[in-house]
């Protein structure tokens, strides 16, 4: 296995999960663009599935409207409807529609600056608002977790960019690719 390769094997959990899923999704839509669908996917599959964990009790305590402090997950901007639209030709606007709509029921999200949140001792830890145990504790802490995969994803990255580059030329040799114009 090359430096630039991860071993699955070494990769639990959501590690592989998200590995796979943004290897699907990149196909060849550029980086700079790439990361705010993933990132964007990532958050809505997230907030469902902690939702989905804690609806009944959000239920039971506040019925079917969203009390302030509680991040609310409305109907259209969960996991489930989102996954069964995924292969319509409207999927983009789907997605967008459901980030309006968290927007729209969780108003402490427009214009909150990091300032503000740090004002108010809320931090951006996965699982703080909407009472989900981590399911994993490798014992390595979150920045040290971060920072390590964001390594492989770039080392990742160039070994794909460099794989296209061996690729096109390999089919310019065979003279089956002509080049883009």
């Amino acid at each position: 296995m090359g430096t630039n390769q991860i071993d699955s094997d070494a990769m639990t959990g959501y590690e592989a999960e998200l590995w796979a899923m943004a290897d699907t999704l990149r196909g060849s839509m550029d980086a700079a663009e790439y990361k705010h669908v993933v990132l964007g996917l990532i958050f809505l599959k997230y907030n469902s599935d902690a939702f989905d964990e804690r609806r009944a009790d959000v239920l039971a305590t506040w019925g079917n409207e969203a009390a302030e402090d509680v991040f609310w997950v409305p109907p259209e901007a969960r996991w489930k409807r989102l996954k069964a639209g995924a292969r319509q030709p409207t999927i983009g606007q789907t997605v967008d529609q459901a980030m309006t709509a968290i927007e729209r029921d969780n108003p402490a999200l427009k214009d909150t600056s990091l300032d503000e949140v740090c004002k108010h001792g809320h931090v951006l830890t996965p699982g703080r608002y909407v009472g989900v145990e981590l399911w994993e504790d490798d014992g390595e802490p979150f920045d040290e977790k971060m920072n390590r995969l964001v390594i492989e994803f770039r080392e990742q990255r160039t070994e794909g960019a460099r794989l296209d580059a061996t690729i096109t030329e390999n089919l310019e040799a065979l003279r089956f690719w002509k080049g883009e114009s």
